[in-house]
C-alpha cells in the first residue's frame, strides 16, 4: 500500500473465489471490512489458481511485465509452486522479489509459522513495555507487521534505484523478527554493552528524566525535558515550584535524573495534579519544554495538526459509499504522494489486468474462468 501511495501500480493476486482471508476480517461497515480497507486501499485485484499450470503462466507471463513481486507466504511455498526466485529470474532478470516472512529464509526458525504478536514476543519488545514490575504488554499497534512492511519498502526502493545502475534485479529476504532487534536498538546497545537487561518503566524512558507522562487534574500530559547544553531542568523545576533541587548533585544531567527517578518521582509528580492538562500545556509550551495532551485514538484523528496535514481522508468505496482512512505520511513538493483508491472487490481487476497488460481476448478470459484457472 505504501508503493501504491507514491504512484506504483500495485496488483494484488489472489485466490478464486476465496481471496484475501482479512476480506473478511471485523469490524464491517455497509459490508466492507475497514480492517482489510486499511491496508489494500488504492491497489487492483486480480483472482490466479497458483496450483493450476494455466495459473502459473498467467501469472509468470505478468512477471514478464512487472518490476517488483512482493509475497509473504511461509517459506519454501513459492519454490513448491514452481515460482520462486531462480524461476522468476529466467523469465524477467530484472525482476525484484521481496518476501517478507516471520524469521527469515535461512536460520533455524525459518519454517516456523509466525504472526505479529509472535514476532513482537519474541523480539523483545513486551518484555519492556508495560507499568513498571508488571507482566508483558502488547502496544497498542502491530509493531511486528507495520516495521517489517516499512522496512521491506525501503529495501525494495533501494532495489530499484541499484537496477537502473546495474541492470540486475535481486532477491530482498526480510524478517520480521530481525526487523524487531532493529527498531529496538538503544535497548538492545544497553544490553549488549552493559550487561543490564532493560525492563517495563511505564510511560518514562530509561536513559533520560524527565521524559515521561504525568497524571494531572483532569488527565495526562506528556513532558520531555531537554538535557545537554540546552538543559531545560531548571525551568522544570521552576514551573512544578521546585527550585530547591535544581542544583540536588543526584539530578545533575537526564542521565542521573534516570537512574535516581527513585528518589526523583515523589518530588515531581504531586505538581502536576494540582492543574488541568490544559494549564500545564500553556506553561510548558510558553518555557518551550516539548509537551502534549494523551490523545485518545478519536482526539488525535480530530486534532487540527493532524487534519491540516491532510492525514485524514476519504475515499469512495464503489456500492458502499464513503469511508475515511489514514492518507500517506509522504510529503513530497512535486510528485505528491496520497491515498487514491478504494479497497478492491475479489478479482475486480482481472479482466482488465490480463487484457491490457497480457493482451488477452474477452474470449480468453471467459474460458479461463470457465476452466476456473482465475
Amino acid at each position: 500500500m505504501l508503493l501504491s501511495d507514491l504512484g506504483a501500480e500495485v496488483i494484488k493476486v489472489e485466490r478464486p473465489g476465496v481471496g484475501d482471508i482479512a476480506r473478511g476480517s471485523g469490524p464491517v461497515v455497509r459490508g466492507i471490512s475497514t480492517y482489510f480497507l486499511s491496508l489494500n486501499r488504492g491497489k487492483k485485484s486480480i483472482t490466479i489458481d497458483l496450483t493450476n499450470s494455466h495459473g502459473r503462466e498467467i501469472f509468470l507471463a505478468l512477471v514478464k511485465k512487472s518490476d517488483i513481486v512482493v509475497e509473504n507466504f511461509s517459506v519454501g511455498t513459492m519454490e513448491k509452486l514452481g515460482l520462486g526466485y531462480a524461476v522468476l529470474r529466467q523469465h524477467n532478470a530484472g525482476i525484484i522479489y521481496a518476501a517478507g516472512s516471520g524469521f527469515g529464509q535461512t536460520g533455524p526458525y525459518a519454517h516456523r509459522p509466525a504472526l505479529d504478536i509472535t514476532v513482537q514476543a519474541m523480539g523483545g519488545i513486551m518484555s519492556a513495555t508495560g507499568g513498571e514490575g508488571g507482566p508483558p504488554v502488547r502496544p497498542g499497534a502491530s509493531y511486528g507487521d507495520i516495521s517489517a512492511a516499512l522496512f521491506l519498502s525501503t529495501a525494495v526502493l533501494a532495489a530499484l534505484h541499484e537496477r537502473d545502475l546495474s541492470g540486475n534485479g535481486q532477491y530482498l529476504d526480510i524478517g520480521m523478527l530481525d526487523c524487531q532487534i532493529t527498531i529496538q536498538e538503544n535497548a538492545f546497545a544497553r544490553y549488549l554493552n552493559t550487561g543490564e537487561t532493560p525492563r517495563p518503566l511505564g510511560t518514562r524512558h530509561p536513559v533520560f528524566a524527565p521524559f515521561q507522562v504525568f497524571e494531572t487534574k483532569d488527565g495526562y500530559v506528556s513532558v520531555a525535558v531537554k538535557g545537554g547544553t540546552d538543559d531545560q531542568w531548571p525551568l522544570f523545576c521552576a514551573l512544578i515550584g521546585r527550585v530547591d533541587i535544581i542544583d540536588d548533585p543526584r539530578f545533575a544531567d537526564g542521565w542521573l535524573r534516570a537512574q535516581n527517578y527513585t528518589d526523583l518521582k515523589p518530588m515531581m509528580e504531586p505538581p502536576f495534579k494540582t492543574k488541568t492538562t490544559s494549564e500545564w500545556l500553556a506553561e510548558l509550551e510558553a518555557a518551550g519544554i516539548a509537551c502534549s495532551p494523551v490523545n485518545s485514538i478519536a482526539q488525535a484523528a480530530a486534532d487540527p495538526q493532524v487534519r491540516s496535514r491532510g492525514m485524514i481522508v476519504q475515499v469512495e468505496q464503489p456500492g458502499a459509499g464513503p469511508f475515511e482512512v489514514v492518507n500517506t505520511p509522504f510529503q513530497f513538493s512535486r510528485t505528491q504522494g496520497e491515498a487514491l483508491g478504494h479497497a478492491p472487490e475479489l478479482g475486480e481487476h482481472t479482466d482488465g489486468v490480463l487484457s491490457s497488460l497480457l493482451g488477452l481476448s474477452e474470449k480468453e478470459i471467459t474460458q479461463l474462468k470457465e476452466d476456473h484457472v482465475i
